[in-house]
């Protein structure tokens, strides 16, 4: 067996995706329940604010703010008993809260922009970014968590968002994180592309699917593949993972072997499905395809695996 370890890169390929440059000391194992009310009285805290899977902006000139003090958000109907300590970065502690004014009542000098166009467009660094998907995900995994799952009963905030206690039964809840599979079956001259239903004019991309209980990554590649594609994969290999905050998932990203050229597409799920060649794909990265044929964007996690088998030569 080869040990692969001391022969990887220093900075693995999961550092290049977007949503992936959190910085923030998470602590989330040393937290008292009453940590968001501290955080909230030392004023180098700074707040993201959310609504609707929305980022609130700050305009400044060209440039784009995220970072508002707790005194500033006030106008915006914050509910910060409701905000979640994501953590400390060096300059403070950092709070993501809901927000409860609508997009349209914002003044000129704030901008509400979703999650994923804040990501594709650059509006942030990549450290308040993987910020934002730490928040966004916490926020969703809480407004869909407020029942205990055991007993009916409304659950409590602990431990600054980082647990859900239940006062009736005493169950406590953790925040969860959905993995899902995405993978790009390739040989050295082809890959394997779908096109999904909601995707934008002319995108290909990686298929992908939820990995399920009791089923290793590498299983989920195979099986959602075959599903989809009605491709079977011998080897599969690992490359790389991304924070998804749609709402709260994990992309796994893999390589798989294919061992059957012949696709056999699910188009209850895909509306496409088709072999590529690189040179192909190498126009659709470049966005010079001849049919006006894409890729997803750079900060997307099937972008990186593409990407990564398009200069594997």
């Amino acid at each position: 067996m080869t040990f692969r370890l001391f022969d990887a890169p220093l900075r693995e390929p999961s550092q290049f995706v977007g949503f992936a440059g959190n910085t923030i000391d998470r602590q989330s194992e040393t937290r008292a329940d009453d940590s968001v009310e501290q955080a909230l009285a030392d004023a180098a805290t700074r707040l993201l604010l959310m609504h609707g899977g929305r980022l609130y902006l700050k305009l400044d000139a060209d440039n784009f703010d995220p970072w508002f003090a707790a005194p500033e958000s006030q106008p915006f109907k914050v509910a910060l008993d409701q905000g979640v300590l994501l953590g400390f970065s060096d300059a403070g502690p950092v709070l993501a809260v809901p927000a409860g004014i609508e997009p349209e009542e914002l003044p000129e000098t704030v901008k509400a922009i979703d999650y994923r166009s804040v990501y594709m467009q650059g509006l942030i660094d990549e450290a308040a970014a993987g910020a934002l998907a730490q928040g966004a995900a916490l926020l969703a995994w809480h407004a869909s968590h407020a029942f205990c799952s055991k007993c009916g009963h409304r659950s409590e905030m602990r431990a600054g968002g980082y647990r859900r206690h239940c006062p009736a039964c005493g169950t406590d809840h953790f925040p969860r994180t959905d993995p899902v599979a995405i993978m790009l079956t390739v040989t050295a001259d082809k890959c394997l592309l779908g096109r999904g239903r909601h995707f934008g004019p002319g995108m290909y991309s990686a298929l992908a699917g939820f990995i399920e209980p009791g089923e290793t990554i590498e299983a989920a590649v195979r099986r959602e593949t075959l599903e989809e594609a009605g491709i079977r994969l011998g080897r599969v290999v690992y490359h790389a993972s991304q924070p998804w905050p749609f709402p709260y998932s994990l992309m796994i990203g893999c390589f798989g072997e294919p061992l059957n050229d012949d696709i056999q597409a699910d188009l209850n799920e895909l509306e496409d499905c088709r072999w590529f060649s690189r040179d192909e794909v190498r126009l659709m990265l470049d966005r010079t395809h001849a049919d006006g044929l894409i890729t997803p964007p750079k900060g997307a996690i099937a972008h990186h695996l593409i990407r990564a088998w398009v200069d594997s030569e």
